[in-house]
């Protein structure tokens, strides 16, 4: 339950109706709890003593009271938390029986020796609680509290029990018009989230290509897109790892809801749990106000995490959590939020390597690790350099309102035999940097920038045996017919072989299909 309290003194007495159109009055002026709440204990000093007035609400999801001091004159720290069971309060069994229950003294308050503990070192004597109670729910019950002996008595119940029934009111609505005003909050940052995604153009426009690495790896977006299981991307830096994702996210259930995203690798390492998971107003210095994390803007769809392996070890633990659990609290929180998100993760790095070096969570890799999904590096899918380039030309020529009709033969053989370390987004940079140079209608690609670049020499230890790399081509043209080997589409005939050979190469060199 939650108690708010609010420090009081009665001066006079007041016509207990006039009393009451004022606490009306106090409850149509305000919609925040902690201002409401502030005037309410203003107003109902006239008509009854009491040097602390309560309200407790009953916490469903623990069964508990919760006491937040939000005003006081006494020594009490500002925002303090003290946590009761229902049983070890009057104000669970009021909850419970809604029958108003009034304390005369001390020693009545024996009973609930926890409570007594709380409430002694304020010199409380005596306590009147009353049910709090609405249409819709029980609430918990309002509370008067004083430093004098036998100061509540039966016969003031009926009066004040009208006081409760307009406060439960008063606080339901304060809580709903919350609820509604953090709906609005997350619509609107979703929203502008959106609109800064239409905005922002998608690095690598449309997944364009046919080579047979692209269409393995598209053949497995689309088998594991239905399931909802965790996928990891792994591939070189501008491969395209985002672009994936978004086509997983496109063949998901979850198409019609948010696909969010977040480089773990751009924000700063204090301020990316707040990225993640949000925080509550005051959490922090420069905190000041809520804001919701990316997990709970992703709810319901799904949230891409790139470059993953830049997350700082002491978040692993809450990042790992929230892939068990999906719960969660906001930084500065201590209110757990369910979500049902989908999480795609990508990195260019070695994360089995990192686990072995003790660098990255072993539990949180095999979580991460459920589908992996490997992205061929711009070299070894030559042939889609080809359609690439087009595309690129076009799309730029188009934005700076250029015509570009030809690509020469000899820019394409130079683009196609080029290294490209930096990927796609190399290539794309390349692409538009030669429209903008280009004067006429055949696109003039700088070469010479191509040339200075080659490709590493490799390492001794690389190196590759012909039977390595025999087995490579035929599982390569295995896994693109789906382990079919024989007939017009299958694997032998890909390969220009009869089954029966491929069937003793398989054997050969080791290769078994996986059960």
């Amino acid at each position: 339950m939650t108690y708010v309290s609010l420090r009081g003194q009665a001066t006079s007495t007041h016509d207990p109706h006039r009393a009451l159109l004022a606490v009306s009055e106090a409850i149509v002026a305000h919609r925040d709890p902690q201002a409401l709440f502030h005037e309410l204990a203003d107003r109902l000093q006239h008509v009854v003593h009491f040097d602390f007035v309560s309200l407790v609400i009953h916490e469903a999801t623990d069964n508990t009271m919760r006491l937040h001091v939000l005003e006081t004159c006494e020594p009490v720290l500002p925002g303090a938390t003290i946590v009761l069971a229902v049983e070890e309060d009057p104000s669970g069994l009021v909850w419970q029986t809604q029958e108003p229950l009034i304390v005369s003294s001390e020693d009545e308050l024996k009973r609930w020796p926890r409570l007594l503990e709380q409430v002694k070192p304020y010199g409380v004597q005596s306590l009147c609680w009353l049910p709090l109670t609405t249409s819709r729910r029980r609430m918990g019950a309002l509370v008067f509290s004083s430093k004098r002996p036998s100061s509540y008595a039966n016969s003031e119940m009926s009066f004040l029990q009208l006081v409760a029934n307009q406060v439960a009111v008063a606080f339901e609505n304060a809580e709903a018009f919350q609820e509604i005003q953090t709906l609005k909050d997350k619509l609107s940052k979703e929203n502008a989230y959106l609109e800064e995604e239409i905005r922002t153009e998608h690095n690598f426009g449309d997944i364009v290509g046919n080579s047979a690495a692209l269409r393995r790896v598209m053949k497995e977006v689309e088998t594991v897109a239905p399931t909802g299981s965790t996928v990891l991307i792994r591939g070189e830096t501008g491969t395209g790892k985002e672009l994936v994702a978004r086509a997983l996210h496109e063949r998901s259930p979850r198409h019609d809801r948010s696909f969010i995203k977040l480089n773990c690798a751009a924000i700063p390492t204090g301020l990316l749990e707040s990225e993640l998971f949000g925080h509550e107003k005051g959490a922090f210095t420069g905190a000041i106000s809520q804001k919701i994390g990316r997990f709970e803007l992703a709810h319901q769809g799904t949230l891409f995490l790139d470059e993953v392996g830049d997350i700082p070890a002491e978040l692993q633990p809450k990042l790992l959590r929230v892939l068990q659990e999906q719960e969660f609290e906001r930084l500065g929180g201590t209110k757990t939020i369910k979500v049902d998100v989908r999480l795609v993760a990508a990195t260019h790095r070695d994360l089995a390597k990192m686990v072995t070096d003790g660098r990255f969570r072993e539990d949180l890799y095999y979580r991460l690790n459920v589908f992996p999904v490997t992205l061929p590096a711009l070299r070894d899918r030559s042939d889609d350099i080809p359609p690439l380039v087009r595309h690129f030309t076009q799309r730029f020529a188009r934005r700076m309102g250029r015509r570009i009709e030809t690509i020469p033969s000899a820019v394409m053989e130079a683009l196609v035999r080029y290294y490209w370390p930096g990927n796609i987004r190399e290539l794309q940079n390349v692409i538009e940097r030669a429209v903008i140079l280009t004067p006429g209608l055949s696109l003039q690609v700088p070469l010479s920038d191509l040339q200075s670049a080659t490709a590493p020499a490799p390492a001794p230890t690389a190196a590759v045996t012909l039977a390595d790399a025999e087995r490579e081509h035929i599982l390569g043209a295995i896994l693109d017919a789906g382990w079919v080997l024989g007939g017009p589409k299958g694997a032998a005939a890909r390969l220009g072989m009869n089954r029966s050979t491929l069937l003793w190469k398989m054997k050969k060199l080791g290769i078994n299909r996986p059960e």
